[in-house]
């Protein structure tokens, strides 16, 4: 039977009408979920159909079992992501017979037996790219390569240490992350290898390792030296009783060099091992296989080699009763038959990934290359398989954590809020563990279960003090699932459910946007005529849950408040000083600390800061997340990307123009690298550049010094959610202001037909947030001088999941071609046509000048 298909107009104006007008999660949906085949027809008009799909599938699996649970019951669960969601890969790719790829959302790589060669290194790379191409996030460990300076047995003499390796699995990413594929990639390495501070450097020079995020393994050990100031040793090998070598490290000046560079950088990220894999019950079995060596991309799984996870979002909100009145509880009943149901459905999501595996193997046995070609893509979802099925892993996670809290009535940041989250995880963990028994009884136990293995790892300790009738159970007839939990980062999971995001507090509860009035509609209000006469009316954007709260209270949720009412009815209500902004970030890591003791693999977070924090501060956090019992950490720093440092090229340049100068030549003017001008003036020429992605209207304010973009504004230029400036104005100055309260803001300013000056204020406001963060990334390196087209490269590869800020890259890129000479070489880019390096800059198109193949936009 033929399968109907639609539009992408069809299903995007459907899906707006099924998440009540909210365009942004009908955008995601359709562009990243709903069903599509190779040629990008669309099969799936709403959610509800992907929904069906889903619950039918999994309906099919459970008939395998005793007690199944029918297709009725799983779509009660699923439908209007109400309260179970399957997260990313298994959303897009159960029931999805059009693309041949895993439901897999993370692997972890490594070679048995320490290897330390070339074809070790050679061979993880491509494991790596193979992992990538079927959709798959991937980490592994630098630990075993041996350190910089130490013997080979080659012609190289001596090793070049981690870094270039770094570079080199960097490198695969973004080339594998091209043309609509996905890519992610986490590099680790311990603390105690000698390289490791090589390996803590390596981020901060312009342009490299841009592919990886890069975490420290640090253990307890170092963690003490740094308290007490005592030297620490690191060696290797890092796993030897007798290294070949060893170097004794001030452990406090290390330390503050992880902490400066998170602070200055954002990375590298710190995972405190020892804690890992204490705590880790797979480490039971470690020589079994299940020792945990890495961990995902987003760090919220640590794995063994060969080993993937599957993630599902239990959506925390829609488990209050009466939310946001003072009669609000927690439904620990509903909530805990609930999980029983969302473990059954991980690990019925196991056996279709099995399914999918073998998919993947009976096409690379079909696929013409020779056997040699194919061993080791075809042995390395072998042993994915094995793995798999031998401990049947899940990632059963949560989202809405921050509307939960705001909806019984609790502030986020706050002890109160802390004791009622480990409250609902430690409910989580007892449903999720004992489904996972019952399950044992029904379908049998993962392959090396052993209670007395188990016997004294601290987490199952925990749970048999609470919970002794379900371990004694446990250790009667075994678990089905080797781990069971986590808490993954849930952005576009958490667009669609309309709540905030995984465990994080709300981002911002209201804000306020202007829409252009046009001339036949009706019922309208004027809050603002521009210069040419165009009139707008002003309207408020609610955090849907904050809309909610209002409805409680009887307060009408209208398009007119002032900002003065918006701040009066966000300080009355539960999310007042409990956004990412406002919370008490030391109070945020003793709740990480806190509910990580009942969640079996790990938790990912983010502490978002604001830019004028200091040093100290992360010091703190870092060193706090390691006392509460966290198991890593990571902070962003408002706006620490765009002063990445490049000192070492500025080095180079330095040391070459020297050399210049003792060779009696005169120092060319690209020499030394010459920022255009670090601080900034008060004014700036500006030019207005337009264009249209994907039928929206883009507007960017390019400043210039020099006639050469200095910075740059861009975003929506549309009715409803940007900026309106008049088609006329191509020209003007964005000038840097500063009101009573010495708060910074960006204006532009242009002179109208009638010769009178025009001021569009704060243009940083007038975006997405999220726009402004990279914007400031691009200016930051526009600022120090980086030439026009590494520039345009950088943009492009930018890893970004959202649709919109994807389409925000492209204007970016459009908008800066415009800069670039034309006849400037596309340096390191191939025709996609003829394959020849031989493209051209022309009027901001690509230009092969082999084939005369251009590409504009």
């Amino acid at each position: 039977m033929e399968l109907k298909t639609y539009t992408y107009d069809e299903a995007y104006d459907a899906s707006v009408k099924y998440f009540d007008g909210d365009e942004l999660a009908a955008r995601v949906w359709v562009s990243k979920y709903a069903l599509k085949d190779s040629d990008g027809h669309i099969y799936e008009r709403t959610p509800e159909d992907m929904h069906h799909r889903i619950a039918s599938e999994l309906a099919r699996i459970e008939r395998k079992y005793p007690n199944p649970m029918s297709e009725e019951d799983i779509m009660e669960l699923l439908d209007k992501f109400r309260y179970i969601v399957p997260q990313g890969s298994p959303m897009a790719g159960i029931g999805n017979d059009f693309q041949v790829g895993s439901l897999s959302n993370c692997f972890v790589i490594g070679l048995d037996g320490h290897p330390d060669s070339y074809g070790g290194i050679a061979k993880i790379d491509e494991e790596q790219v193979q992992l990538m191409k079927r959709r798959g996030g991937v980490g592994h460990d630098l630990s075993d390569l041996r350190p910089k300076g130490t013997p080979v047995k080659n012609s190289a003499l001596t090793s070049t240490g981690l870094v270039p390796f770094m570079e080199r699995y960097s490198n695969s990413t973004r080339e594998v992350a091209q043309d609509g594929r996905r890519g992610a990639l986490m590099l680790t390495v311990s603390i105690k290898h000698p390289d490791s501070e090589r390996f803590i450097d390596a981020k901060l020079e312009q342009g490299k390792i841009t592919g990886a995020n890069v975490s420290v393994k640090i253990d307890d050990d170092f963690m003490r030296c740094v308290e007490s100031g005592e030297v620490y040793r690191r060696q290797f090998p890092v796993w030897s009783d007798k290294p070949e070598v060893s170097i004794d490290t001030d452990a406090r000046a290390l330390w503050g060099k992880i902490v400066y560079n998170a602070w200055k950088s954002a990375e590298p990220g710190v995972l405190f091992w020892d804690t890992i894999t204490r705590e880790s019950v797979p480490d039971c079995y470690a020589d079994l296989g299940f020792q945990t060596v890495s961990t995902n991309p987003c760090g919220e799984i640590p794995l063994c080699p060969y080993d993937s996870c599957r993630l599902l979002a239990v959506n925390l909100y829609s488990y209050v009763k009466n939310p946001f009145t003072d009669h609000a509880e927690f439904d620990y009943e509903l909530f805990a038959g609930h999980i029983a149901k969302a473990q059954r459905i991980m690990d019925d999501i196991i056996d279709l990934e099995m399914e999918k595996i073998d998919t993947i193997i009976g096409k690379i046995e079909r696929d013409p290359e020779t056997s040699e070609v194919k061993e080791t893509e075809l042995n390395l979802w072998k042993k994915i398989r094995a793995k798999t099925l031998k401990g049947r892993r899940t990632g059963l996670g949560t989202t809405a954590e921050g509307d939960m809290i705001a909806a019984l009535g609790l502030r986020y940041g706050t002890a109160e809020a802390t004791q009622m989250s480990v409250n609902v995880h430690r409910a989580l963990a007892v449903a999720a563990f004992g489904s996972s028994v019952q399950m044992a009884k029904e379908r049998g136990a993962f392959e090396v279960y052993d209670a007395e293995r188990e016997r004294n790892n601290p987490y199952i300790s925990r749970l048999r003090d609470f919970a002794p009738e379900l371990v004694a159970e446990m250790e009667k007839h075994g678990r089905r699932n080797i781990a069971c939990l986590t808490i993954a980062p849930t952005g576009t999971t958490s667009l669609m459910t309309r709540t905030s995001s995984g465990i994080e507090p709300v981002f911002m509860p209201v804000y306020k946007r202007r829409r252009k009035i046009n001339a036949n509609d009706v019922e309208t209000r004027v809050d603002y005529v521009d210069e040419s006469g165009d009139k707008f009316e002003e309207y408020v954007v609610y955090h849907p849950k904050f809309i909610d709260w209002m409805r409680v209270n009887g307060i009408e949720v209208r398009d007119d408040y002032s900002q003065a009412e918006i701040d009066s009815l966000v300080a009355r209500s539960p999310y007042y000083k409990a956004t990412a902004n406002d919370i008490d970030w030391l109070e945020k890591v003793r709740m990480q600390g806190a509910v990580q003791k009942w969640v079996d693999h790990s938790i990912s977070v983010t502490i978002n800061l604001p830019a004028d924090v200091d040093v100290d501060l992360v010091n703190r956090l870092y060193l706090e997340a390691w006392k509460a019992g966290c198991k890593g950490c990571t902070i962003y720093r408002d706006g620490c990307r765009s002063g990445v440092l490049i000192a070492a090229e500025n080095e180079k340049k330095k040391k070459d123009a020297s050399k210049a100068e003792k060779d009696g030549l005169e120092p060319s003017s690209d020499s030394v690298a010459q920022p255009l001008m670090l601080k900034r003036p008060m004014e700036l020429e500006a030019d207005v550049v337009r264009f249209q992605n994907n039928k929206e209207k883009w507007i960017a304010f390019v400043g210039l010094v020099d006639g050469r973009p200095y910075e740059i504004f861009t975003g929506l230029a549309d009715d409803e959610d940007g900026i309106f400036c008049p088609k006329s104005v191509s020209k003007g100055k964005i000038i840097k202001a500063v009101d009573d309260k010495g708060s910074k803001r960006y204006d532009f300013q242009f002179i109208n037909k009638r010769g009178l000056k025009t001021t569009i204020e704060g243009l940083s406001d007038k975006f997405n947030p999220e726009y402004w963060n990279y914007a400031k990334l691009i200016s930051g390196v526009l600022r120090y001088g980086m030439p026009i087209d590494q520039v345009v490269k950088l943009v492009n590869g930018l890893e970004l999941n959202s649709h919109s800020i994807n389409t925000w890259k492209m204007g970016v890129e459009r908008a800066l071609k415009k800069y670039l000479p034309s006849g400037t070489p596309a340096n390191g880019q191939k025709c996609p046509h003829c394959g020849q390096e031989t493209l051209i800059y022309q009027e901001g198109c690509l230009i092969c000048t082999s084939c005369g193949n251009s590409r504009c936009g």
